[in-house]
């Protein structure tokens, strides 16, 4: 089987979030069982030099947009197993950024057009091309509108991934001539048209084969209205074709046992000495008292309302106030959030420490340290801070919405089952009586170190993730 993952981004080329996470693991993941699974992806100007040095230069031509011709190259290189192809043309590429340019529009349909406009130069004919996002969406498209007639072509067939269906790739309906070269009978039809503009993700949900997203839960919720963000409906007219796999980590990259960012290594065999270790040397270095014996709470996160911040800007004076715990904190995000957190730990100096910055390695240090990771989102398509938190023992907190529903167990004090705690409704109180809940269990040490047990022996490897695509990739040849 051959498999062509198509992404606006992959690690460790180029990264602006967990999408690149997902291109950079899973295709190593299907190679692992079998698949000759390939991945191609803007050759940004951000790519390191070191990348550069080793490319192999495959293809050079030009491809239309619209009424004109562009510049195409294609280069390739092999990492880790896998063969990835990078599609250049610097007015396109070679910025700053990744997104967030006024002509998006013809900068990614322009790199839709090309993935397929060469694959007969690349000695790679793909089964399956697995887009993802509505950057690629217009592979979907193309393919469909474009290459008709070509018995190669016909044959492929596609699997569309929704990662986050809030950012969609609307643009005004004049790109239908000027960008896209599409005939406006595809707009006049719905298939491209969304309120009077252009909608990427939208095309590419109606000409796809199958959709994915990354939990079952979120495929479930982008059904209806609350969480559909306008295409609840087209949703649910595909619900035969809606598959939800949970995303994984890179369990080499995240490994408690070999993590050199960390204070000191542990696995899951002791592991609340070797946290505890790590929780001390961690609250010297950001000035908090230290005592190993003091819970504290995680956050590592982007400060924005999505990810559940009112609810704790709500309640966490108070939760310092008579609790005996500790709150880490590191992200960056809005500006409101930011000066509240600085707040806080101005507030509460013995008990705070607010981080608003990124880095990857205090990140791992909190990690390993904490003893509760608090992930009280308003929505979570996946989320990847759960399953990190897991994997190093950091009992996960979460409301239940998307990939939190479908990765945290809730802890049985009776069984002693689960791997961390939930609370269902978005509300302040809700998420203080979840809190207190944990923190009446860390009380109970053999009880805790059970728990932390349990979450360490849970597996989100891609492991399992790839044996469902797999699966999934099955299913749509034998269809």
């Amino acid at each position: 089987m051959k498999v062509l993952y198509v992404a606006s981004e992959a690690v460790p080329f180029i990264k602006t979030g967990g999408l690149a996470d997902v291109a950079g693991s899973l295709p190593k993941a299907l190679v692992e069982k079998g698949i000759d699974a390939r991945v191609i992806v803007p050759k940004y100007g951000k790519i390191s030099e070191e990348f550069r040095q080793k490319m192999t230069h495959v293809y050079d031509g030009e491809i239309p947009v619209a009424w004109r011709k562009k510049f195409v190259g294609i280069d390739a290189i092999e990492y880790e197993g896998v063969t990835y192809y990078f599609v250049d043309n610097e007015e396109y590429f070679n910025r700053e950024g990744c997104y967030g340019y006024d002509d998006d529009a013809e900068r990614f349909s322009f790199f839709c057009r090309a993935v397929l406009n060469v694959l007969p130069a690349l000695d790679f004919w793909p089964d399956i091309i697995h887009t993802n996002d509505w950057h690629t969406a217009l592979v979907n498209v193309l393919l469909k509108i474009e290459h008709q007639g070509d018995e190669r072509y016909e044959k492929i067939r596609t699997v569309f991934s929704i990662h986050n269906l809030k950012y969609q790739g609307v643009f005004g309906k004049n790109v239908m001539s000027d960008v896209l070269g599409i005939d406006w009978k595809y707009f006049n039809n719905g298939d491209l048209e969304f309120y009077d503009a252009v909608n990427f993700m939208k095309a590419g949900i109606i000409y796809t084969d199958f959709v994915s997203t990354v939990s079952k839960s979120y495929a479930e919720e982008i059904q209806y209205p609350y969480y559909g963000e306008h295409l609840d409906g087209l949703l649910r007219s595909r619900s035969n074709d809606l598959f939800g796999i949970v995303n994984g980590i890179d369990y080499s990259k995240y490994n408690p046992e070999t993590d050199k960012d960390l204070f000191e290594t542990y696995n899951a065999d002791n592991p609340l000495y070797h946290k505890r270790n790590n929780k001390e040397k961690l609250q010297a270095m950001l000035g908090l008292p230290v005592n190993r014996r003091t819970p504290m709470v995680a956050l590592v996160s982007r400060l924005v309302e999505a990810k559940g911040l009112d609810l704790i800007v709500r309640i966490m004076d108070e939760i310092l106030q008579h609790e005996d715990i500790q709150f880490v904190l590191l992200g960056t995000g809005d500006h409101e959030y930011e000066e509240w957190f600085k707040g806080l730990a101005w507030r509460f100096p013995t008990k705070v420490s607010a981080n608003i910055r990124f880095s990857n390695a205090l990140a791992q240090k909190m990690y390993a340290a904490s003893d509760i990771f608090l992930m009280p989102s308003k929505y979570e398509p996946c989320g990847i801070g759960q399953l990190i938190a897991l994997r190093y023992g950091s009992i996960p907190l979460v409301r239940e919405t998307g990939g939190l529903k479908d990765t945290i167990i809730p802890y049985n004090k009776y069984t002693k089952t689960g791997n961390g705690f939930r609370f269902s409704a978005y509300n302040a109180h809700e998420m203080m009586y979840a809190l207190k809940r944990a923190l009446s269990v860390t009380e109970n040490t053999e009880e805790w170190r059970q728990l932390v047990k349990n979450a360490m022996h849970t597996d989100y490897s891609w492991n399992k993730s790839a044996d469902e695509y797999r699966q999934l990739y099955e299913r749509l040849l034998a269809k």
